[in-house]
């Protein structure tokens, strides 16, 4: 079944600005949370797609993106997201409590039920930061990688637990809740605060015995190969997000993000300027009075292009199409090929016989006509 859009999801108009989405969200996000609504079994699924919509219109990147190519746009299929795809419509309770927490005051909002168990503190990992080297055949076709990621892992031995064979008692102190509440007298009356438990670090439990492997922290240090779908036209010092593929948390808790920089290698016959491509052809005094035909480097190989006889140094021959993706725009920028007429700078004798001869030919009298524009002109043209 297709995706609904996210605007229609959260009943606000394209135009709505930051204020507007997230009051939107937290209107969507009480109506269906599953604790007000036991008997829908639809509420769950609706209160996670609100939860991916809100995700991606409260991020000015995603948004841009999703407004210019839609789901697709949006989605980790173009190596954006998680490592299967976006991850909203995956999420579990948790990970929407982790992400969204201010929208309901950081505690939940005051449901109790949904979200790690009566507002029990969720750990989450750090996030990663890892330089991926791109040529530019990779930055142009798009590519799949496979990133081995030194991190902190869940422990197999306590899988990830802490707790030697599942040891636990709840906590003496906030009874499980991993709160506690603290009533101060004001002038204006009692006021009601709630905390994180000192005791247990909210988690609402204490590990009786701890596990001998990881010390009862439930990560240890590991390493996992991560694949990565990167998209096309990506740019030097691009940021990829990878959900939950970071450090694992303390004692069960959420992964942090890997987020991936993109670097390019620099190409030896081609120089990037944003999608257009610029390449600098050396032709000999012959070829550019005589004209010919050369090849010229693309991407993925080679192109053969025709010069006129006559041709001047600066000319500049576009090859439309055969540069990268533009990613803002839509379709592909080209190469752009600038002509230089290369002067030998050693001559036999012969050589230098012929070259005084054709000195005094009137044909070889620079007469530069209309036609004969600036390199300035011409490069107006071809940016403009």
């Amino acid at each position: 079944m297709a995706k609904r859009d996210y605007y229609e999801i959260l009943g606000v108009p394209k135009t709505a600005d930051d204020a507007e989405i997230k009051k939107a969200y937290r209107k969507m996000a009480i109506k269906f949370h599953p604790d007000k609504n036991p008997d829908d079994p639809t509420a769950e699924e609706k209160f996670k797609e609100a939860a991916e919509a809100y995700e991606v219109l409260s991020n000015t990147e995603k948004r841009q993106r999703y407004d210019r190519f839609g789901h697709q746009g949006a989605s980790g299929a173009g190596g954006f997201g998680g490592a299967g795809g976006f991850s909203g419509g995956g999420m579990s309770m948790d990970d929407i409590f982790s992400q969204f927490g201010d929208i309901f005051g950081g505690g939940g909002g005051g449901f109790q039920g949904g979200f790690g168990g009566g507002g029990r503190r969720v750990n989450k990992g750090s996030n990663l930061r890892v330089r991926i080297k791109m040529n530019l055949q990779e930055v142009a076709n798009g590519v799949t990688k496979k990133l081995k990621v030194n991190k902190y892992v869940a422990c197999d031995a306590c899988t990830g637990t802490g707790a030697k064979d599942g040891s636990y008692r709840t906590c003496s102190t906030c009874h499980g809740s991993g709160q506690v509440t603290r009533i101060t007298n004001t002038i204006l009356g009692q006021m009601q605060t709630a905390s994180t438990c000192p005791t247990c670090s909210g988690q609402g439990k204490i590990i009786e015995h701890k596990c001998t492997k990881c010390y009862g922290d439930g990560i240890v240090k590991g390493e996992e190969v991560v694949e990565l779908n990167i998209p096309a036209g990506v740019a030097e010092g691009m940021q990829l997000s990878v959900r939950g593929k970071g450090n694992a948390a303390a004692r069960g808790g959420i992964s942090g993000d890997l987020i991936v920089v993109v670097e390019e290698e620099e190409h030896a016959e081609l120089k990037r300027d944003g999608a257009n491509l610029h390449h600098e052809l050396h032709v000999n005094f012959a070829d550019a009075a005589l004209g010919t035909s050369l090849e010229v480097p693309t991407v993925d190989g080679k192109a053969r292009i025709k010069l006129d006889p006559g041709t001047q140094g600066g000319k500049l021959l576009r090859l439309r199409g055969k540069g990268l993706p533009d990613l803002e725009r839509g379709g592909k920028g080209d190469i752009i090929v600038h002509v230089n007429i290369w002067t030998p700078r050693n001559l036999s004798k012969q050589e230098r016989e012929a070259l005084e001869n054709l000195r005094v030919s009137e044909n070889f009298r620079p007469d530069p006509g209309k036609s004969e524009r600036s390199f300035f002109d011409k490069m107006k043209d071809y940016f403009h």
